[in-house]
């Protein structure tokens, strides 16, 4: 998905004639921490709360342009690159500029939370199992055809690497919930299978609390 994609939202842009006083009653009105600033219609940076906090209200925000941040997207960037940096920045805003430099809008990054929940297909029923292997022994080809000849399919695959252990955690995510037969054909690989998250655990759970309950009954 592409920031293209993503919804911007209608927030004020700051002038470098304004002062900090005004610029901070925006702040407030909007409910924003960060505001954009423009010059001439080209993006000049971000303004960030705190700093203002720190000079004189009367002070013309051209007057501080070395506490801007140049932090950005544009338009044809991929989603992920929205969130990366403003995880990076603790941005609340992100501005997203043309090809001329030129603002087209700002994205709220606390939505990003939900793009990314949708990129990720979280709220999609189905399965999730997470293996760690060896980073030299790590074959995509052959994960996915211990899953595919259990009739299962792979929705999404993410992988990390621990620099310590020289292991890749890889999290599978599956379009079916029962994935026992998945785990047990994993181990029969020697796959460690980490922990997974499927039907049969609530099931499980469900059969104990019933027998724990039976149990007390009887009593």
């Amino acid at each position: 998905m592409l920031v293209s994609n993503l919804p911007l939202e209608s927030l004020p842009q700051v002038k470098l004639s304004d002062k900090v006083y005004y610029v901070l009653q925006l702040m407030y009105d909007y409910n924003v921490h960060e505001l954009a600033v423009t010059s001439e219609d080209e993006f000049a940076g971000i303004v960030k709360e705190e700093a203002l906090l720190n000079v004189d209200e009367n002070t013309l925000i051209e007057d501080i342009q070395h506490l801007f941040l140049k932090v950005y997207v544009s338009s044809a960037d991929h989603f992920l690159k929205a969130v990366s940096l403003a995880v990076a920045s603790h941005l609340s805003i992100l501005p997203v500029i043309d090809n001329e430099h030129k603002l087209t809008g700002i994205i709220e990054t606390g939505h990003l939370l939900q793009d990314m929940a949708d990129f990720l297909q979280v709220n999609e029923p189905g399965a999730l199992i997470v293996l760690q292997v060896d980073t030299f022994h790590y074959s995509f080809s052959e994960i996915g055809r211990i899953v595919e000849s259990n009739d299962a399919r792979i929705t999404q695959l993410n992988t990390s690497q621990s620099s310590e252990s020289g292991k890749t955690q890889v999290t599978l995510k599956l379009n079916k919930l029962e994935v026992s037969d998945i785990v047990a054909s994993f181990q029969r690989y020697d796959y460690y299978v980490k922990y997974y998250f499927g039907e049969e655990l609530y099931t499980n759970e469900l059969k104990n609390n019933y027998e724990n309950l039976m149990s007390y009954l009887n009593v």
